[in-house]
């Protein structure tokens, strides 16, 4: 049995970002004014670590065929 963490990897952190992208898009833009200097982490995060999924599963795919 070969065990790929790629796979269940990858699925985590695409449902992950996308979480955080969703929720960067809906927060109150006051929130990031008062805490994070004016940057939207939860969107800068949530694209990064659903880029990152989206590889884990493109490598995992791609090692299959």
């Amino acid at each position: 049995m070969q065990l790929d963490i790629r796979l269940p990897m990858g699925l985590l952190f695409l449902l992950l970002g996308i979480i955080l992208v969703g929720y960067g898009f809906v927060s109150d833009h006051a929130i990031y004014v008062q805490h994070s200097l004016g940057q939207n982490v939860n969107l800068l995060w949530g694209a990064i670590f659903a880029l990152f999924g989206a590889w884990m599963l493109f490598l995992a795919r791609k090692k299959k065929q």
